[in-house]
């Protein structure tokens, strides 16, 4: 389901799915049409943008925060040109497991895009490395971050990504021994367990952003 008041936007999105395979079962321009749609279709994924009528704020936010609590089933993936760090938090920090907040701007290639809108549909967590960072700006422990070496900031935005420990060696071109190490000093410096399931290490990082 896309949820895109731009009209160009919502149907160019909707090609791409259906090139790539996907099913589109709606296409609304409107949060209230997309909690109406949602209700009565159960999409596995809603691909939402943060600023639709009537005021272009937050709507698409916090559509997403009410299908997220009422229908924890069905992913919901953020998908626009802003950040809204407030809504953002509060949609990630409760159960962030099929949600995801991507930047227009920032996808270079659309295998990326369909693969993060699968990984929400399944139940994983997908986050723009710069959505992350101004979550930690705005956390008031973000002065652990202060902490962290550089590529400790690599490997923590991959994390937040929901990257394994192999993905994180192979983006970075470093051995898996090594990864561990640093995912190590990562969660010990930010007061986190460390833990082996991806989606537990990014729930995480985000109840680190909320305390």
């Amino acid at each position: 389901m896309i949820a895109e008041d731009a009209a160009i936007m919502r149907d160019g999105l909707a090609q791409i799915l259906i090139r790539r395979g996907l099913d589109v079962v709606a296409v609304v321009a409107d949060a209230a049409a997309l909690r109406c749609a949602v209700d009565e279709l159960l999409p596995d994924v809603a691909i939402i943008d943060v600023r639709m009528p009537p005021t272009h704020t937050d709507e698409g936010l916090r559509a997403a925060q009410s299908i997220h609590r009422d229908h924890p089933q069905v992913g919901v993936l953020v998908f626009s040109q802003y950040i809204e760090t407030r809504s953002a938090a509060e949609l990630l920090s409760g159960a962030p497991a099929g949600v995801g907040y991507l930047l227009k701007d920032r996808v270079a290639d659309v295998s990326d895009f369909i693969d993060a809108v699968i990984s929400v549909a399944r139940g994983g967590t997908v986050l723009d490395p710069e959505v992350v960072r101004h979550l930690f700006a705005a956390s008031h422990r973000a002065n652990a971050l202060a902490t962290l070496t550089p590529r400790e900031h690599e490997v923590l935005a991959l994390i937040a990504q929901g990257r394994s420990n192999a993905a994180i060696a192979s983006m970075l071109a470093i051995s898996a021994g090594v990864v561990e190490k640093h995912v190590a000093s990562v969660l010990a410096k930010l007061g986190l367990a460390p833990s082996d399931n991806d989606n537990r290490r990014v729930i995480a990082a985000i109840k680190y952003l909320e305390s």
